[in-house]
């Protein structure tokens, strides 16, 4: 089994690089890559600080910059 499946949730750190300033997001998994430890998904949050993201668009984030981990069926309680 994946460590993370498709629909779970995981909050990741994202860096503006201009200013520094970091923002704390959701990621929405479609599926993940445990061999080489890359979540693909959806950012579930609107960006405040980083303009160069926006809501829904899709993203590779390593395992390594997951700071937290949801099932969907908990996430919204």
């Amino acid at each position: 089994m994946a460590a993370y499946e498709h629909g779970d949730y995981v909050k990741v750190e994202f860096k503006e690089d201009k200013t520094g300033e970091s923002e704390w997001m959701w990621v929405r998994v479609d599926y993940a890559d445990d061999i080489e430890r890359v979540v693909f998904g959806r950012l579930d949050n609107e960006p405040v600080v980083n303009k160069d993201l926006r809501l829904g668009m899709e993203l590779a984030v390593s395992y390594d910059n997951i700071r937290e981990h949801r099932k969907s069926a908990v996430f919204g309680q």
